[in-house]
């Protein structure tokens, strides 16, 4: 057991120095500011993150998990087993508008498959800054292709036949890039002794950790604050698996109390009974550049972050207005040691640096510190400046810039140059689009949705979309236009010299700052009174023309780069959302047709047994279920049914159709209410179409009112009597069909007297969100009893009736989250021999 535990250990840390290697070569390849890899788990379909170099894990924890159906570069790396290549924001947001409304900053991306046999082991992503369209001038794209082969046949050879071994389950490892520049490194020599706990350091590693040996404890605890003081933990425990006999696989990397880098290696340095001496060197990698002391002499605070977003530097004015010591900030990440300038939005400025080479300008609120303490205000003044290695941060009150900004929760700040109201809409907008785009499923639904969300962020006053259909394009919305003004582009052909035609047939958005800017590229074309801006956006969904939306606004105006590129990536967002409401519809209709054709035109009829039955569609998302009522003649008797499929739509239609021909055959056979139940459980478990249904059937004796009846999983039904008294009848039943192969149904009898209703009903009668259903039950069974006059009887209540009453409340609700299926028989009594 501890050889396997051993081998293990070897193999992961084979692993990790895989992974590390390729994604630093990555970064090197491709001019890039980080890479990483994602490798298959232990879920499947389900892709991890497993090493990110150059980016603070924490920032990025969105991006820790992907599913391979995802409609990402990453997912589409990996189940397609093609590079995907995105060099700019723009090419992001028109090819994967979801991806790019999470991180809507100007970086390019490169994504290649890791080979490994039948399917990808995992994808290597690379990130850098935005270059042009053309893709070649930034990465040699068979180096990359190289890299990913070599790191996939290295993970099958480690895996051995079993891939499971390279699977990765856990958090991300986040490395450093490689320095862009070398540095000087200083070495120092210690080895430890376990049993009396002293260490014994050479005079370098004295010098080293600026300390006189005089000075020096000689502790392992006093060793490891000295070396490192916020990782002492991992070196005491790096310290003892060593005397162990498993010293860690890899250099430790550490941080000094200033913030430089530093390594720790450890070995076995001899036996002495059960545990063994440990030898060691420390590597001090030098101080960052960052750490000039020139800048200790600036007025205005500076602090510097590396790319795992540690504080390696910072001047005494920056301590000041951060209320903190210069040595309580050093070394620390910044969510620990300035937890003020971490959370949103200020996580979003971070990324925006760590991804973009633009600086970041905002500000931030200073919590109250110590009275004494002196300060020049709460609020601060923030800049991010990115670099290759380090993110240089700056601080200045915000007094000395301008009036401090009024807090607003969860949005950035402004930047000072403001061009018109509606500047910072365009950064935050994609992420609420595509929030309450989820929830439209038709095509008048997107178009209000668009109309409430883009409309609004833009200053805009006019939206038209059109959608295309046999190469024309017809008007799906509008608001805001002159009446009958958009008549005239009704069913355009794509060969039409129109900017709505032009901008869905090259891909390409068209900006115009004023109607005369239209006129001069379109000759003749119709104008409207407004002399506004307009711009056109192409509906496009994975490579898929959808249609050309278009967007009106009342003043010429001028569209930055940030709008440009935002609203291309909404375009992206509103064609996926047509595109899915066009097969909703679709499907909605093709269910609604095999529903209509499924149940039943009439019930079959006897002249002692009056039946009525309902049937109501839900009204949120697909219009048709698997509710379903019968009532079949069976031998010298009436067989009735109702049962409810799980799920919506043209599969659980299809399900209810098979499983009612089931019950009919099986009723017409005249076969005992258990076996019916039975058989057609077989028949959902062989036909396996990852559904189970609900079902009450009854057998019933017209001439006795003998009724025998078996349930799966079904409500219970409710029975009234001639006399108005209602209940809830207790009828004992076995699970759902479709689930137990083994399951059985017992058989329970009743008599049903003459004008006494007996109902038979689905859940969407009963049950609503946040209410219990016994209370919906209770509300059905009041409404039974008041239903009127025995049914049969001279001037009496017909069923029908009684059926339209208890209905009516769900057949007028606006808001019917699920079908509605109701079945009533009665059994009318003998005409008296008077006639």
């Amino acid at each position: 057991m501890a050889g396997s535990d051993e081998q293990a250990v070897r193999t992961r840390a084979r692993l990790t120095a895989l992974l590390a290697d390729a994604s630093t070569g990555a970064v090197a390849a491709a001019g890039g500011r980080a890479a990483g890899v994602y490798l298959r788990s232990g879920v499947p379909g389900l892709l991890r993150l497993a090493v990110l170099v150059g980016l603070p894990g924490p920032l990025f924890r969105s991006w820790w998990r992907l599913h391979v159906d995802r409609p990402f570069p990453v997912a589409d790396a990996y189940r397609l087993g093609v590079q995907v290549v995105l060099p700019n924001a723009t090419e992001t947001m028109r090819r994967y508008p979801q991806f790019a409304a999470g991180l809507p900053f100007p970086f390019g991306s490169v994504h290649v498959p890791v080979p490994g046999g039948a399917e990808p082991l995992g994808v290597l992503t690379v990130l850098h800054p935005a270059v042009s369209d053309t893709v070649d001038e930034f990465l040699d794209r068979d180096v990359l292709a190289r890299l990913a082969e070599g790191l996939g046949a290295e993970l099958l050879g480690l895996a051995d036949g079993d891939e499971s071994a390279v699977f990765w389950d856990g958090e991300p490892l986040c490395l450093r890039p490689p320095a862009s520049r070398p540095a000087h490194a200083a070495v120092g020599r210690f080895s430890w002794d376990p049993a009396t706990s002293s260490v014994r350091a050479d005079d370098r590693l004295h010098a080293l950790l600026g300390l006189r040996p005089d000075e020096f404890p000689g502790t392992a605890t006093a060793f490891a604050h000295a070396v490192a003081p916020y990782d002492a933990h991992r070196i005491l425990a790096a310290l003892r698996d060593a005397a162990a006999g498993k010293p860690p696989s890899a250099p430790l990397s550490l941080r000094a109390r200033d913030g430089t880098p530093r390594l720790l290696d450890l070995w076995p340095a001899g036996a002495d009974g059960a545990r063994s001496a440990v030898g060691g060197v420390v590597f001090d990698l030098g101080a960052s550049v960052a750490a000039d002391g020139a800048a200790d002499l600036l007025p205005q605070g500076v602090f510097c972050l590396d790319r795992l977003g540690l504080i390696v530097y910072v001047n005494p004015a920056a301590a000041r207005l951060a209320g903190r010591t210069r040595e309580s900030l050093l070394g620390r990440p910044l969510w620990d040691a300035l937890p003020w300038l971490t959370g949103p939005p200020y996580d979003d400025h971070l990324r925006g640096a760590l991804l973009s080479p633009e600086p970041v300008h905002f500000h931030a609120e200073r919590p109250a510190g110590d009275p004494d303490e002196p300060g020049e205000g709460d609020w601060l003044a923030v800049s991010v400046h990115p670099g290759t290695d380090l993110l240089t941060c700056t601080l200045v009150p915000a007094s000395r810039v301008d009036a401090a900004p009024e807090p607003v929760p969860d949005v950035p700040a402004a930047p000072t140059t403001v061009t018109h109201d509606h500047a910072m809409a365009p950064l935050y907008r994609p992420i609420a689009l595509a929030i309450a785009l989820t929830d439209a499923v038709t095509a008048r639904q997107v178009s209000e949705v668009v109309m409430q969300e883009l409309l609004p962020a833009f200053g805009g006053r006019r939206l038209a979309i059109y959608l295309l259909q046999d190469r024309h394009l017809y008007l799906a919305w509008e608001t805001g236009f002159p009446q009958g003004f958009l008549a005239s582009f009704e069913g355009v052909g794509l060969d039409a010299h129109l900017p709505g035609v032009e901008t869905l047939t090259t891909g390409r958005p068209l900006f115009f700052e004023s109607m005369g800017q239209i006129a001069a590229a379109y000759p003749g074309i119709a104008l409207d009174a407004h002399e506004g801006a307009r711009a056109f956006l192409p509906l496009i969904a994975s490579g898929r023309p959808v249609g050309s939306c278009i967007l009106g606004f009342d003043c010429p105006r001028s569209f930055s780069t940030e709008e440009r590129t935002v609203l291309t990536a909404l375009a992206g967002l509103i064609a996926h959302a047509m595109e899915r409401a066009r097969r909703y519809d679709d499907e909605a209709a093709l269910a609604r047709g095999l529903q209509q054709a499924l149940l039943p035109r009439r019930l079959s009829a006897h002249p002692r047994v009056e039946t009525a039955g309902r049937y109501l569609p839900g009204t949120q998302g697909m219009d048709v279920g698997g509710d379903w009522y019968d009532v079949v003649e069976a031998g010298d008797g009436l067989a009735l049914v109702i049962g409810d499929v799980q799920g919506h739509g043209v599969q659980a239609a299809a399900t209810m159709g098979q499983l009612r021909s089931a019950v009919r055959a099986f009723a017409l056979g005249d076969r005992a209410p258990d076996e019916v139940l039975s058989g057609t459980n077989h028949l959902l478990i062989d036909l396996d179409p990852g559904q189970f249904a609900s079902c009450c059937y009854l057998r019933l004796d017209p001439a006795t009112g003998r009724a025998r009846i078996a349930r799966a999983g079904h409500p219970l039904p409710l029975l009234r009597r001639p006399d108005g008294r209602t209940r809830l009848l207790d009828v004992p039943g076995g699970v759902v069909l479709g689930v137990d192969p083994h399951a059985r149904y017992p058989v329970t009898e009743l008599w049903l007297e003459p004008d006494a209703i007996l109902a038979l009903y689905t859940d969407g009668l009963v049950e609503r969100p946040g209410a219990d259903i016994d209370e919906g039950i209770a509300a059905l069974r009041r409404a039974l009893a008041e239903a009127g006059d025995a049914v049969g009887r001279r001037g009496g209540r017909s069923l029908a009736g009684v059926a339209d009453r208890l209905t009516a409340t769900a057949r007028h609700a606006t808001d019917r989250p699920d079908d509605v299926a109701l079945l009533l028989a009665a059994r009318r009594a003998p005409p008296s021999p008077d006639g």
